[in-house]
């Protein structure tokens, strides 16, 4: 079996389902890894393959990286097929950032996926409908300097506050609750820290 599959099952089996939905996706993401031979092969449609795709926070974690998908006409985070030289789903969506907006100084917030999802592609001219099982992971960008490029028609910094299902995909939407309740966690752990005798806070970053 090869290295990157092995690992993509590792993360999965790791991964903590939030929810029911997260629970569904998981399990048909197991199921696919048991049912095919490449998981990853962007040729098969039945049901689909996986892909890679970024979430990426502004450097003060405060915006969201968005971009304007060029074939589905959506505003959507960074990502897409896994290429045969990808070592694994993080570089795969490590290469979709650089390809898409340029940036590649990313730092990694989770050490696996921050979120699962599968949603349907409609069906264009040469490749019949099928599905994305789509592995996203958490980034930190380094710098606000984006500039779009390849699948992405534009790309801009978006409020986290400034996101919901009017502006962006759901799934999208979606993740950006879990990174509102992030951003809640940590600024209840900095506030812990700082009134507790004796502690010195922990650096923001």
């Amino acid at each position: 079996m090869p290295s990157r599959e092995i690992d993509l099952r590792s993360q999965l089996g790791a991964y903590q389902a939030r929810n029911e939905r997260e629970r569904d996706h998981l399990e048909r993401m197991k199921e696919l890894c048991n049912s095919v031979a490449d998981p990853f092969a962007r040729r098969a449609f039945a049901p689909g393959h996986f892909t890679a795709s970024a979430f990426i926070l502004s450097p003060d974690r405060a915006e969201l990286l968005l971009i304007l998908h060029g074939k589905l006409g959506r505003w959507l985070q960074p990502g897409g097929h896994v290429d045969p030289a990808d070592p694994d789903l993080v570089a795969a969506a490590r290469r979709e950032v650089h390809e898409e907006v340029g940036l590649v100084e990313l730092e990694l917030e989770e050490p696996g996926p921050f979120d699962l999802d599968v949603h349907d592609i409609p069906a264009r001219k040469d490749e019949a409908s099928h599905q994305h099982f789509d592995v996203r992971y958490l980034f930190r960008a380094r710098t606000r300097e984006v500039t779009a490029a390849s699948d992405a028609k534009d790309a801009r910094w978006v409020p986290l506050a400034q996101i919901d299902e009017q502006l962006a995909d759901a799934s999208v939407a979606r993740v950006v609750e879990k990174l509102r309740a992030r951003a809640a966690e940590r600024a209840a752990t900095l506030r812990l820290h700082a009134t507790a005798p004796g502690s010195t806070p922990p650096k923001p970053g």
